[in-house]
């Protein structure tokens, strides 16, 4: 936890200090408007909050040069063989820990690849573990039992960009030589001013005061899956887009793989059988054997060859005509 100072006891309840930070958070702000909105029926109560849902776009929009420029730079670590780990506390953690998991089945990435770390450790994603987003010292720890990198980067995530479990993972990292980007929905933010890439998404405030699980959390959703998806199609993740590396783990992954070889070279059915048979059901493997006109260890070391880039393997297949 952190420790109280004179100005944290200036007040009855010993928080004087964080209670001034919080006032001043955009994220924070109480709507005098709303103030009965208790009082609204029901479908009143959701039109308001699909009206307020209804601006998160628009300030992602104004920060997109800085998430593009973020994403070339983690896409650029990634391709050398670094990770990308999200950190952050709570509603944030776990939006961190969500798009990470998404990945492996995704984009058929190693889990070890993207990782979510969230303060208290997995438990927290169910139960808030008490002083665990208080620590700088505890990401530290964290990042460090991974064993970061310089070749890694790290998103810290907190709408209010003031969380120290935030600050401190970015601030660890960055000291590392690590790649560094803070999303927050606070403009001058001290997680923005302590990443390389401050990622500062002003989405006012909230329906209700300092519910940031709203469109503070939708904003920071967005962010992620722009992150994550198009660094991936940077890595060549992805054919045009179709999800070319996805992992077929159940019935229905089965059923959109045979979709997307499809949908990427117009095979009947029995050719992508027989494609996806000769690569162990690899869908980017059977794509190439179908486009390309090779077999499947062919396709293999085309792709090797390529870092997995269908569209450079295609290119290189030495087609028989």
């Amino acid at each position: 936890m952190t420790s109280l100072t004179d100005a944290d006891t200036a007040t009855p309840d010993g928080y004087g200090e964080l209670r001034a930070q919080l006032a001043t958070l955009t994220t924070e702000a109480f709507r005098p408007e709303f103030a009965e909105i208790d009082r609204l029926a029901t479908p009143e109560i959701a039109r308001i909050m699909n009206g307020e849902d209804g601006t998160v776009p628009t300030a992602v929009a104004a920060r997109l040069p800085e998430i593009s420029a973020a994403i070339d730079a983690t896409a650029e670590r990634m391709a050398r063989g670094g990770r990308l780990i999200y950190a952050g506390a709570g509603t944030a953690g776990r939006l961190g820990v969500l798009d990470a998991s998404e990945c492996p089945p995704t984009f058929n990435t190693d889990p070890a690849d993207v990782i979510g770390l969230i303060a208290g450790g997995p438990s927290a994603m169910v139960t808030a573990v008490e002083g665990a987003e208080d620590s700088k010292e505890l990401a530290a720890a964290d990042l460090e039992a991974l064993g970061l990198t310089a070749k890694d980067t790290v998103v810290g995530i907190s709408a209010s960009g003031r969380t120290p479990y935030a600050i401190g993972a970015v601030e660890h990292a960055r000291a590392k030589g690590a790649l560094t980007l803070g999303l927050s929905c606070n403009a001058d933010s001290a997680l923005g001013a302590a990443a390389e890439h401050p990622l500062e998404v002003v989405v006012g405030p909230e329906l209700l005061t300092g519910s940031t699980r709203l469109k503070a959390g939708t904003a920071q959703k967005l962010v992620l899956n722009m992150i994550s998806t198009i660094t991936m199609i940077r890595l060549g993740k992805t054919y045009g887009n179709l999800m070319v590396d996805v992992r077929a783990s159940n019935e229905k992954l089965r059923a959109r793989s045979r979709r997307i070889v499809s949908l990427a070279t117009g095979a009947t059915d029995e050719e992508i059988e027989t494609a996806l048979a000769a690569t162990d059901g690899e869908v980017k493997n059977a794509i190439l054997t179908i486009l390309g006109q090779v077999d499947g260890p062919t396709a293999a070391a085309l792709l090797s060859a390529s870092d997995g880039h269908l569209r450079a393997a295609l290119a290189a297949a030495p087609r028989t005509t």
